[in-house]
């Protein structure tokens, strides 16, 4: 594969879950309005914006190989996407926003571009999911993590933009099926680790979707 059309993949990582986040980047926070106080301190601050109460609900996705825990309201959708062909492929999507410019979310696709694009290598399907997110959102990286869920490579990374949004994002790679779990909020204020970690820690893969 001639590198432009690598670099293109890698980037636009067209037609894999990473799509979504650039397709709803309002709807997942990430393009909010200049603040006016500095957005460095992970603390809340009593002018920012607050942490959303929320009630978790259980969300059994058997079908697709998955189980998770997301705010109540969750909607379904399915976004089409193009592949390194010009086709279009469709993309599933569970979003959930239980407060303002807060969103939770779970993207995911069977044998996505970005997955054929990197050979089926594991680690390079995440790097390029990974940073196909990060170009498409226009956020620096400001943490990652390198496990394993059941034997499967998983990326975790934090990244914030220039208008102060935060987004935590989890990849998990299971056989040709590429997930990915999104917690978006418009500030450092607005954000619980215990949220957060709840959301990553309740999704649970299933043998065989």
């Amino acid at each position: 594969m001639k590198r432009p059309v690598y670099v293109a993949l890698g980037i636009l990582v067209s037609g894999a879950v990473i799509y979504c986040i650039y397709m709803y980047r309002m709807d997942l926070g990430i393009t909010w309005p200049a603040k006016t106080q500095s957005s460095e301190s992970t603390g809340q601050s009593d002018s920012g914006p607050r942490p959303t109460s929320i009630e978790w609900k259980a969300v059994d996705r058997t079908p697709d190989g998955f189980r998770v825990q997301m705010p109540g309201g969750v909607d379904e959708t399915q976004i089409p996407a193009y592949n390194e062909l010009g086709g279009i492929e469709p993309v599933e999507m569970l979003i959930a926003t239980p407060g303002p410019d807060t969103t939770f979310a779970v993207a995911w696709a069977d044998h996505p571009p970005v997955e054929r694009a990197s050979s089926q290598n594991a680690e390079k399907t995440l790097d390029m999911a990974r940073d196909g997110a990060l170009a498409r959102t226009q956020a620096v990286l400001t943490g990652e993590s390198r496990n394993r869920m059941n034997g499967h490579p998983v990326c975790q990374f934090s990244a914030r933009n220039d208008r102060g949004g935060i987004l935590n994002a989890r990849l998990v790679l299971a056989g040709t099926h590429l997930y990915m779990l999104i917690a978006a909020f418009p500030a450092p204020s607005a954000r619980r680790d215990e949220d957060v970690n709840r959301f990553f820690d309740s999704f649970t893969l299933i043998s065989n979707p």
